[in-house]
C-alpha cells in the first residue's frame, strides 16, 4: 500500500516572540504565529492583500532552537506537515485547530528586524552556520539533506590556450 504526502512549505514573518515550554523530561516545545501574504488584483484592477496566520509548533532540538534565535518579525522558512486537533471549551463549544508541526527551519533575512542568523554564526547540528541565516532540522533517522546551494570545486583553467591539450584528429 503506497504511503501518502503531508508536507507544508512556509515563508514568512513571524507574528510574536516565540513561546518555549519544556516537558518533564526535558524536551522543548516551541510554539509561534507564523504569517504570510499573498497578492492578488481584484475585478477592479486594484491589489488585494491576503495574510494568513499559520500555528507552528517546534520540538526538541529544533524547538531550543527556534526559542533561543528567532525573534518577532523574523522571516523564516520551514518545512513541515499539517495536523488537526480539535478541544471542547468550558462552555462546550468544540474547536477545531489547524497547526503545523515543524521539521526543518531556515532563518532567513539579516541581523536588522529581529531575525538572529546575521554574521555572527548560529549552532547547527554539526557545526556554525554563516551568513545571511542558519538552517536547522529535528534530525532523528532522516537522511541528512544536502545544502541548498551547493558549489562544486570549478575545473583548472589553463593560463592560456597554449596549455590546452587540442586533439588534431577532429574532422573539423
Amino acid at each position: 500500500m503506497a504511503r501518502g504526502v503531508n508536507k507544508v512549505i512556509l515563508v514568512g514573518n513571524l507574528g510574536n516572540d516565540p513561546d518555549v515550554k519544556y516537558t518533564q523530561g526535558g524536551m522543548a516545545i516551541t510554539k509561534v504565529s507564523l504569517a504570510t501574504s499573498s497578492v492578488r488584483k481584484d475585478k477592479d484592477g486594484n491589489q488585494q492583500e491576503k495574510t494568513e496566520w499559520h500555528r507552528v509548533t517546534f520540538f526538541g532540538k529544533l524547538g531550543e532552537i527556534a526559542g533561543e534565535y528567532l525573534k518577532k518579525g523574523s522571516q523564516v522558512y520551514v518545512e513541515g506537515r499539517i495536523t488537526y486537533s480539535e478541544t471542547t471549551g468550558d462552555d462546550g463549544q468544540k474547536r477545531y485547530f489547524t497547526d503545523i508541526v515543524a521539521d526543518e527551519m531556515q532563518m532567513l533575512g539579516g541581523r536588522e528586524g529581529g531575525a538572529a542568523g546575521g554574521g555572527g554564526g548560529a549552532p547547527r547540528e554539526g557545526g556554525f552556520q554563516r551568513g545571511g541565516g542558519g538552517s536547522y532540522g529535528s534530525g532523528g533517522d532522516r537522511q541528512q539533506r544536502a545544502p541548498a546551494q551547493r558549489r562544486d570545486p570549478a575545473p583548472a583553467k589553463p593560463a592560456n590556450f597554449d596549455d590546452v591539450p587540442f586533439d588534431d584528429d577532429i574532422p573539423f
